[in-house]
């Protein structure tokens, strides 16, 4: 393990709290005041926060407590995280009867790494003992975890059913600000590695089809050269599953076809380039290499994008626009291997994106028929959490993204 690189649990959102604190007070004493601790107690906290990330985050002066340069790399993360949970108990109040709602200057019961883990795991396993495994802990120790958070919280977060422990309607508004939470503390030690020219870490990517075959693995092979201690997960859920994790911090990136119509105030796109939809067929084709009029296709078995998929409904009114009535595919996938599968192997057509299958364009494996689709142009590029403070390692696949997109447009 190298220097600024921690164990899960290693950093205390307690220590945090009291970062924060003093970096807002200025004194250890003026800290400890507002945060009912004893300065012995801050004291102690930040010395610890300082020996698990191995380095001063603050000079001591007689007049008071100054942040060093690490101190203040360290500090938008940790009020990042603090933020997002003290939202949480606003957002309880919404559960509670009408006058059982008590103020709390913070939430401390929030305030504790492994019991957020717990409540993630459950969240997501619906059984204790699944997450006791998971974890590494007992079930008994799962179970008092939830206790807490249930008195704290003040509502149920979990109800028993035959299916297991199923998250309540307060536990599914909580889990995206715990999600984000971790995931900020997460960052903590490789902003610190970047702040001395260290970029290391894990990028988590939602590579929608349109870019999986050549935008994305080139990026990912530029980026890992530049920066080999960079770990790049893909994960390739259907769309909706994605933005939920990418506002949950869980995925730090979406890259492929952009939704227009499903824009909203807390997600950004970026357009990298626009491509068209292309008929593709293997060589031998009937269809191949020779000027097509809509009357060719009378019998042609059709591999489409999924139904009400964005290219999809482009393609319909594609069709349409050629007097022609939108196809019935015999297949429907996103999947580039079972599309190549299928050209190769019979006389089918897919409609697909110019860049999804580029390889096997450029070595003469596929052929583009000549049939022109109209008004087909969609933008591809970056969808991004807004307000996000991305990690080095995000940020630098990123600019490999730009680069690769810049190399394709020249």
């Amino acid at each position: 393990m190298t220097k600024y690189q921690t164990e899960d649990n290693d950093i205390k959102i307690m220590q945090l709290r009291s970062l924060c604190m003093v970096a807002e007070r200025g004194t250890v004493s003026n800290a400890a005041e507002n945060l009912f601790r004893t300065q012995s107690a801050v004291t102690r906290s930040l010395r610890d926060l300082e020996q698990t990330l191995s380095t001063a985050l603050f000079e001591r002066h007689s007049s008071g407590m100054l942040l060093t340069d690490a101190g203040k790399c360290v500090l938008p993360r940790a009020q990042r995280a603090l933020g997002e949970l003290q939202q949480i108990p606003a957002m309880l109040a919404r559960f509670k009867q009408r006058g059982s709602h008590r103020d709390e200057a913070e939430p401390i019961w929030l305030f504790n790494v492994r019991r957020l883990q717990i409540f993630l795991r459950l969240f997501h396993l619906h059984h204790t003992q699944s997450v006791a495994n998971a974890l590494g802990i007992s079930q008994p120790a799962v179970s008092a975890a939830l206790k807490v958070l249930e008195k704290g919280a003040g509502v149920n977060l979990f109800q028993r059913s035959p299916k297991g422990m199923m998250p309540s309607t307060a536990a599914q508004e909580m889990a995206p600000h715990i999600s984000r939470a971790l995931n900020e503390i997460r960052h903590i030690p490789e902003d610190l590695a970047a702040h001395v020219g260290d970029i290391h870490g894990t990028v988590q990517v939602g590579a929608l089809p349109l870019c999986r075959s050549s935008l994305l693995p080139r990026a990912i092979a530029h980026l890992v050269t530049q920066h080999p201690s960079v770990k790049v997960v893909t994960n390739e859920s259907a769309f909706s599953n994605l933005v939920t994790e990418l506002r949950a911090g869980d995925v730090d990136l979406i890259l492929g076809a952009l939704r227009q119509n499903d824009s909203v105030p807390d997600l950004d796109n970026r357009v990298l380039f626009t491509e068209e939809l292309v008929l593709l067929a293997r060589p031998q084709h009937p269809l191949a290499g020779k000027p097509l009029l809509p009357v060719h296709f009378g019998h042609t078995q059709w591999i489409l994008p999924r139904e009400n998929s964005p290219g999809r409904q482009l393609l319909d009114r594609a069709f349409q626009r050629l007097g022609m009535a939108p196809p019935t595919p015999v297949v429907e996938s996103g999947d580039l291997a079972i599309i190549r599968g299928l050209l190769l192997n019979s006389d089918m057509v897919a409609a697909v994106s110019s860049h999804q299958l580029a390889y096997e364009l450029r070595a003469g494996i596929l052929k583009p028929l000549s049939f022109a689709l109209p008004d087909t142009h969609r933008a591809i590029g970056l969808t991004l959490r807004q307000g996000a403070l991305h990690s080095p390692a995000t940020l630098a696949l990123i600019a490999s993204i730009d680069a690769e997109a810049r190399t394709d447009a020249s």
